[in-house]
């Protein structure tokens, strides 16, 4: 079989790319290892959630893509410390609705998935993995497991940090371990957390509670030391709850552990270029970083979103756009984005995880001048909201004028009204 664009893995960032290729007209198989489908929503809520930023769901939003509104959770603000001096971030001070949203992954699978259904121009192949790839008169052609051969002008690899793409096509890589496990599941908090993000810097490494739809529940990401992550993945329910609420202080009461849990190691990985000969990375694939700021599947869309630009524009001039030419413009346009946000992240969590007496004391510091500075603040804030930057035109706000139903409301559950005890 023939096709304009080869995608190996069908995840969020996958399924996205082959979503904005496929509404455009462009002939796509995306191989997909997973036998079935995502199936619809169930009540509970799955275990690994994302905080998409605004520029993800302008994209998600752009394809058509509806996710329940009922399992994302609005991020309007955020409340950042260690010991004293928590930083407030709130979304109202930037003119935006919410910073981000709150989602379990598996919601936005299965919409990404319900929606593709309604393109022709994309086939999903399941079941199946790549096993070769030869390129041959200017094209590829990709021999899968199962002994079926495809041809298409490009390969584009979104098959997560162990991209057998990126591995065929001997794209070189750097990674290395952050030595931290990351644990994760879904809390009840006595108080409400008024949608907010909460992240604390702990001696082992950041305490994060995420705001899910329901007021009383957040899902937590304790990035901590192996020892400890062992530790805590051997407490029962009642005591992990008592930890997580010291750990924060009880700034949210009492904590219930109402969900399953989940353990994984973190590491780091940067390919060395983002394409090939006829190849293209795009996701963890391309790039891997640390979760403390929940930027993953976010670079992940926006790498996505501006292969998908540059490959339609490529098409409309007639141009191939599987050519070193036109991938090379997909490639200045992320490269810098993914290995600045990478080394951002990894400098907050060298700085936060050093032990040293002086760097606690500058941590300190800076985390007091942060919240006393609010060009700083609203810079944070755009950033960590996604919209600022060379971004494609599907993450870009509307005009002015087109989005007022996203300013947020005003009431005595929201961040604005600031009554805790505590200050934070």
């Amino acid at each position: 079989m023939k096709y304009d664009v080869i995608i190996v893995g069908g995840g969020i960032v996958g399924a996205t790319l082959g979503l904005a290729l496929g509404s455009d007209g462009m002939h796509v198989a995306m191989i997909e290892r997973r036998r079935e489908r995502t199936p619809p929503p169930s009540e509970r809520l799955g275990l690994r959630v994302s905080a998409l930023t605004q520029a993800s769901m302008r994209i998600l939003t752009s394809l058509g893509v509806r996710l329940p509104p009922d399992r994302a959770g609005p991020i309007r603000g955020m409340r950042v410390w260690e010991n004293r001096h928590p930083v407030r971030f709130d979304s109202a001070s930037i003119g935006e609705a919410a910073l981000g949203y709150v989602i379990d992954n598996e919601s936005v699978q299965w919409a990404l998935e319900d929606r593709l259904e309604g393109i022709e121009g994309v086939e999903t192949i399941r079941g199946e993995a790549p096993q070769s790839l030869v390129l041959d008169k200017g094209q590829a052609i990709l021999r899968l497991t199962g002994g079926e051969r495809l041809r298409a002008r490009l390969v584009v690899g979104a098959d997560g940090a162990d991209s057998a793409v990126r591995q065929i096509a001997g794209i070189e890589h750097r990674s290395g371990d952050y030595h931290q496990r990351a644990l994760v599941t879904e809390v009840r908090s006595e108080l409400p957390h008024r949608r907010i993000a909460w992240q604390r810097f702990l001696p082992n490494g950041p305490l994060a509670f995420l705001p899910l739809a329901d007021e009383s529940a957040s899902s937590i990401v304790w990035s901590t030391s192996l020892d400890h992550a062992e530790t805590l993945c051997a407490l029962d329910d009642e005591a992990l709850g008592e930890h997580l609420a010291q750990a924060f202080d009880h700034i949210l009461g009492k904590v219930e552990v109402t969900g399953k849990r989940a353990s994984f190691p973190l590491r780091h990985l940067h390919a060395r270029s983002l394409i090939g000969e006829r190849i293209a990375l795009v996701g963890d694939a391309a790039k891997v970083v640390h979760p403390l700021a929940g930027q993953g599947v976010n670079l992940g869309l926006l790498d996505a979103a501006t292969l998908a630009q540059t490959l339609i524009r490529a098409r409309k001039k007639t141009q191939d756009p599987g050519s070193t030419a036109v991938l090379r413009r997909y490639e200045r346009r992320r490269r810098g984005h993914n290995l600045a946000m990478q080394l951002t992240l990894d400098g907050f969590h060298h700085l936060f995880t050093h032990p040293a007496a002086p760097i606690r004391a500058l941590r300190e510091a800076g985390l007091f001048l942060a919240e006393r500075l609010p060009p700083f603040k609203a810079c944070t804030m755009r950033l960590a909201s996604g919209i600022v930057g060379d971004l494609p035109p599907s993450a870009r706000k509307p005009a002015s004028g087109s989005d007022e139903k996203e300013r947020p409301p005003q009431s005595e559950s929201d961040i604005g009204n600031e009554t805790s005890p505590d200050g934070i």
